[in-house]
């Protein structure tokens, strides 16, 4: 069987792989997209916390919608708790972030793939990848399905367990692009204490031959952990007499295209609050050497540190009285709370002891206890900023696999590799956004610049450009762009249109209408004016669109620092951008010093930009490439002739 792409996966980063491949293929003459995956059932299954965005994250999720994705869709049809993070701050690293229904965002997922012409589901697991040599040049040309594997169609919408047409024997499904996105589950083991389960999920197995075949195509693999929490019985928990945590009363949509008349879709829950205490800290210390997370148990280099196991945290934090636990429920029905804040590896008798030890939840009965996975990775100095690998042509890295951690994350990913193997197959350019673009484009530039110890997760710190990269402009930013990539449809489009309309009106009534002297744009610029204040001054048709004049205000806040940024960003855009001829050897470089030179052949960075980050590179190593790069250019010149 032939088709266009295939994406090996079914988690977020595969979910956005396919959908963008699809979109870009049905944009230029249409096309099929195979999406592999072991259980299609479990097809956009939450494996930790129930929760989309966050800081940083939130900015992802918008650029994700901007560029036609599903992440925000899918939140804002499922989300039963809205809140904006950071709101003491300025609107720059403010975050949107929702509680999902878990259960309802897998169905919501698999409705949405299952809906698209072009993308066709098989449930299987890769056992090989299909790899051509030419003229020592290898390119990916499918891959190999055990026996087993088959199509699976969707039933109302939703995608069934196993396949209705199982092979009986393996299957080779030939591609000229391919997209591995296998999380968690490469080579995966799963700890609790002692015990030990290969999978990359409860009650999943494990992706091992891919592992092998990475290795033998000369792929540098290494090996991360990561945790979850346990989940309790709401009922034995004395639940109204926590803390509460609740939502914003005007919560405010991920996506561009969910229609605020009927927003939130799903009834909105309250979260509570509890501690951990100094008798469970002392319960943790005396167990250490029993929790394989942190006794060095697991053969991995290591977990998030900036989403530490509770045993990382008691010993990191030893002067520390207590951690906040938020009690987060996973559904709107059902019974299951996630312990957001003490993910753990310990064994069950222990986890139980600190469960208990928190107030509220004296009588808590475990549902599921933490556990822990060791899972392999790529080294992402391996791929490009497209997501295409450097050692085989066509084969695209996104999600976990690169050593990132997060939905989100995964799912900015997903969608820059899909799009770009939709692109190669019809013979354009991958796709690679810029730092000054988005935030998914520094997440893309760190993994190709940077080795990842720990899994990467984002943080608004690591943008130097934030001011100019709010959630609140990410279709402004990028949507024209999608629309140019033919991610971008009709109806979107058109939504787009609209608002950017009636965001230009905004801004000529703030620069005409004058109160008491100032006009509204100057009293925008005063950081106590709100967008409720401004918008009673604007003419009522403007004014009813808030989030607009919200958006406006911010737009007058940060002017003139954006000037100045765009000016800085425009000198530097030449040099940022100037690639680097994939032929030009850097032992070939005269006076390069022999570090550069190491690093610039472990890497290979493809714009002069990243190799002025790479650690090893310095600036008089990039004037020296800079010379070397016009140097190539004349001797190609002179050698195509006049």
């Amino acid at each position: 069987m032939q088709v266009d792409v295939i994406v090996i996966g079914g988690g977020h980063a595969g979910i956005e792989a396919a959908w963008a491949a699809a979109n870009a293929l049905a944009s230029d003459g249409g096309g099929i997209v195979a999406l592999v995956t072991m259980d299609p059932s479990r097809l956009g299954t939450m494996s930790c916390n129930p929760a989309i965005g966050g800081l940083a994250k939130g900015q992802i999720v918008r650029e994700i919608d901007a560029l036609g994705g599903v992440m925000g869709r899918i939140a804002d049809a499922t989300g039963i708790m809205f809140k904006m993070l950071n709101t003491s701050r300025g609107a720059a690293v403010r975050g949107p972030r929702c509680q999902n229904d878990k259960e309802a965002y897998r169905l919501e997922a698999q409705r949405l793939v299952a809906s698209h012409s072009g993308i066709v589901v098989v449930a299987g697991t890769v056992d090989e990848l299909l790899v051509e040599r030419v003229s020592g040049r290898a390119t990916i040309r499918g891959v190999r399905l055990p026996a087993g594997s088959g199509i699976a169609t969707p039933t109302d919408g939703v995608l069934p367990v196993g396949a209705d047409t199982p092979s009986s024997e393996p299957i080779e499904l030939g591609a000229d692009a391919v997209v591995l996105t296998t999380g968690t589950f490469m080579r995966a083991i799963m700890h609790v204490g002692d015990d030990r389960t290969q999978g990359g999920r409860v009650g999943e197995g494990s992706a091992v031959g891919i592992a092998a075949t990475l290795r033998d195509l000369g792929f540098e693999l290494g090996r991360l952990k990561t945790g979850t929490p346990p989940r309790l019985s709401k009922a034995s928990l004395d639940w109204n007499g926590l803390p509460t945590q609740a939502g914003d009363a005007a919560p405010v949509p991920f996506s561009d295209l969910t229609d605020p008349a009927t927003f939130p879709a799903m009834p909105q829950v309250e979260c509570r609050i509890t501690d951990t205490t100094t008798a469970i800290h002392e319960l943790v210390r005396a167990n250490l050497h029993r929790a394989p997370m942190f006794s060095g148990a697991i053969d991995a280099e290591a977990g998030p540190r900036y989403c530490p196991s509770l045993e990382d945290k008691v010993v990191r934090f030893a002067d520390r009285e207590s951690h906040h636990v938020f009690l987060e429920p996973e559904t709107i029905d059902g019974d299951s709370i996630y312990c957001n804040g003490i993910s753990t590896s310990l064994p069950a008798d222990v986890q139980a002891g600190i469960v208990r030890g928190m107030r509220g939840c004296e009588r808590a009965v475990i549902l599921k206890s933490g556990y822990a996975v060791e899972y392999d990775m790529v080294r992402p100095h391996q791929i490009d900023a497209t997501g295409e690998t450097k050692i085989v042509e066509g084969l695209y890295l996104a999600g976990q696999i690169n050593g990132t951690s997060g939905y989100e994350e995964a799912a900015g990913q997903g969608l820059v590799a899909g799009l770009s193997a939709a692109r190669r197959v019809r013979g354009r350019d991958g796709v690679r956004l810029g730092r000054d673009q988005a935030y998914i484009g520094v997440m893309m530039d760190d993994l190709v610049t940077r080795i990842p110890r720990e899994p990467y997760r984002m943080f608004t710190s690591r943008a130097e450009h934030r001011l100019r990269l709010r959630h609140d402009n990410a279709d402004e930013r990028l949507t024209p762009l999608g629309r140019e990539l033919g991610v971008v449809d009709d109806h979107r489009w058109s939504c787009w249109q609209d608002r950017e309309a009636s965001l230009a009106e905004i801004h000529a009534a703030c620069a005409r209408i004058r109160v008491e002297g100032r006009t509204l744009a100057e009293i925008a610029r005063r950081p106590e004016t709100t967008a409720t204040e401004l918008a009673r001054h604007l003419p009522v048709e403007l004014a009813a669109a808030l989030p607009l004049v919200d958006r406006a205000l911010n737009d007058l806040r940060y002017a003139s620092f954006v000037r100045r940024a765009d000016t800085e960003i425009r000198r530097q855009r030449a040099a940022e951008h100037a690639e680097i001829p994939a032929d030009l050897d850097p032992r070939s470089i005269e006076g390069l010093r022999t570090e550069a030179i190491e690093v610039l052949s472990r890497f290979r960075p493809r714009t002069l930009g990243q190799a002025g980050r790479l650690a090893g590179v310095n600036p008089a190593d990039v004037t020296l490439i800079q010379v070397a790069m016009r140097r190539h250019a004349e001797a190609r010149r002179i050698a195509d002739g006049p």
